[in-house]
């Protein structure tokens, strides 16, 4: 990230309040020609700055308009049941983020699911039956107070 000039920093900045931006209007926002504009976002995708360009959807509309956290314990902590517990996560569409965290529980999910009334048959179907898992405690939000924040570069 030292390396990053502030051409390359604002590069990185306007990409992520808009992925769609053409290299015509970087170039013009950069003050670059559109060749070199061109070639520097080549390299931050190149150099792994740029993992990915994806469309940001309003959960709403797609039948996700409720966000859930679920602190979850395994019943012991041993890479075995870790591992099986990450694979086994990765499978399910609702979850959007799973961390493996240090403290009072092991992981903390982040899902989407269409709404309260659903959350049972989400926990029942997709959490609980994950290996290892002891006990889970359930936040859901009532308001998205910073969804979607941009790094700061």
């Amino acid at each position: 990230m030292d390396d990053l000039d502030q051409i390359d920093r604002s590069l990185l900045r306007l990409l992520q309040e808009d992925g769609r931006r053409t290299t015509l209007d970087l170039a013009g926002r950069i003050g670059l020609s559109p060749t070199g504009t061109s070639q520097r976002v080549k390299r931050l995708f190149r150099d792994g700055l740029i993992t990915a360009v994806r469309a940001v959807l309003d959960p709403r509309k797609v039948g996700r308009g409720t966000l859930v956290f679920i602190e979850v314990r395994l019943d012991h902590t041993a890479p075995h049941v870790f591992d099986r517990f990450a694979e086994a996560v990765a499978k399910a569409p609702e979850v959007l983020e799973c961390h493996m965290v240090v403290g009072g529980f092991d992981y903390l999910v982040k899902a989407r699911i269409a709404d309260m009334a659903v959350f049972q048959d989400f926990l029942q179907r997709v959490i609980l039956p994950l290996p290892g898992v002891r006990e889970t405690h359930t936040f859901a939000s009532i308001a998205d107070v910073k969804p979607n924040a941009l790094l700061p570069v």
